[in-house]
């Protein structure tokens, strides 16, 4: 097994176990129940319901999409017609330097755009 692997699947049995006696605890749900504060800790029956198929939750989901009213979106509308002084559209807009620095799947791109967005 590559090293890859094991760092993506989460602590073996052993590792768990180990943890739990280096913190002076008999069990996970004795770590949850010392970590997450009382207020938003979900004690007992959750009552969730019964899991179904993907084509069950693709007909419910339907459903429920379907008592929607669709309406005319005015998202971007009356941002057409706006001039953009050129020293704002190349230093901001077109900068390559908010973009290129990065491959796509950065986080750090995003912060790039924010940053163009924000200026």
């Amino acid at each position: 097994m590559t090293e890859f692997i094991p760092r993506h699947i989460g602590p073996s049995e052993a590792e768990q176990t180990q943890m739990l006696e280096d913190l002076g605890l008999s069990s996970l749900d004795e770590l949850v129940r010392e970590i997450v504060p009382d207020s938003i800790l979900l004690r007992g029956d959750y009552k969730l319901p019964d899991g179904c198929s993907e084509q069950e939750a693709l007909t419910e989901l339907k459903e429920v999409a379907g008592k929607n009213r669709v309406k005319r979106s005015l998202i971007g509308q009356g941002y057409y017609g706006t001039i953009v002084p050129p020293v704002i559209q190349r230093n901001v807009f077109e900068n390559p330097a908010w973009y290129t620095s990065y491959t796509p799947y950065q986080a750090e791109i995003s912060q790039g755009r924010l940053e163009a967005l924000f200026n």
